[in-house]
This record gives C-alpha cells, sequence and structure tokens, in this order.
C-alpha cells in the first residue's frame, strides 16, 4: 500500500485519549526509552510532561477550548504553582495512568490533583494551579462555561459534553 493510500484509509488509528470515569480523567500511557535515565528509571521531569498531557486532554475533551482561546486572543492558562512528590519509580515498558481531578475553581484560577499510578500503585503525585492569563500575561476571568464545567467537576458530576 503507498503512503498516500493509507493516509486516505478510514481506518486509520488515532491518538490515545484519556476519558472520564465519573469526575476523575483517566489518560492511559506507556514508558518509551526516550523517557528513561542511564537507570532505567523514568527522568524525574518527564511526570511532569505525563501530567501536562493528561491536563490538556482533559480540557480538550470536557469541552475546554484552549486552543481556539488562544486564536482569538481570550487568553490561556500558565501554571502558577506545583508541587510533586515522587513514590516509586515508572520503568521502561510500564503501562501507566495519570488519573486527573479538579479540586478547586475561581474566577481565574484552577487546581488540579493528579497521580501517576501503575495499576493501583501511586508513583507520583502532584498539585497543580494554573491561572488563565491574557495575551499579555496578566490574570484574567475564565469563559464562565469554563467555570461551569470545572464546577462541575469539582462537585464529582459527570461530564459529557
Amino acid at each position: 500500500m503507498a503512503l498516500s493510500d493509507a493516509l486516505e484509509a478510514p481506518c486509520l488509528p488515532v491518538p490515545a485519549s484519556g476519558r472520564f470515569i465519573a469526575a476523575e480523567h483517566h489518560f492511559p500511557l506507556r514508558v518509551y526509552f526516550e523517557d528513561t535515565d542511564l537507570s532505567g528509571l523514568v527522568y524525574h521531569a518527564n511526570y511532569l510532561r505525563y501530567m501536562e498531557r493528561a491536563r490538556s486532554d482533559m480540557l480538550r475533551i470536557a469541552g475546554i477550548g484552549q486552543r481556539a482561546a488562544l486564536e482569538e486572543g481570550e487568553g490561556v492558562y500558565a501554571v502558577t504553582d506545583l508541587q510533586i512528590r515522587y513514590r516509586r519509580p515508572a520503568r521502561l515498558d510500564d503501562d501507566l495512568m495519570v488519573v486527573s481531578r479538579v479540586s478547586q475553581v475561581s474566577a481565574a484560577t484552577c487546581a488540579i490533583q493528579q497521580a501517576v499510578m501503575r495499576g493501583e500503585e501511586i508513583l507520583t503525585q502532584g498539585d497543580i494551579s494554573v491561572a488563565f492569563l491574557t495575551p499579555q500575561g496578566r490574570p484574567r476571568r475564565q469563559p464562565k462555561p469554563w467555570i461551569d464545567i470545572f464546577s462541575r467537576l469539582m462537585r464529582g458530576e459527570d461530564i459529557h459534553p
């Protein structure tokens, strides 16, 4: 099959995407060689990347259009505070799950608790706060529909955009 035929095929796989189970977002991933250091363990900064991907996916499937807000000049989210606890290392080929839960919301900010897990075992936990900023970097109110989505998630309500 030619590459052009493959690109037009209707059954091409799509990137892995998380999903909500109740109000928690579950984002699956696998540890690749590039994620590890010389000891074969996941390099500490890569847990932050895993959490970022999971948060971005959570927002997207909840109906929060970050790209549209950026392109329309409304604003962007920026991490304002981060606390992370490393408990156990992940290794090459591990299947991991990043579980994310909204824990607080205000007019301009949102807090999200995240855990990187291998099965039932918590490997890393993070508490992340983000603020919605203008393109010039000043805090600004989040769009009201987004606050409503975050509030529903924080109350433990299921999200089906």
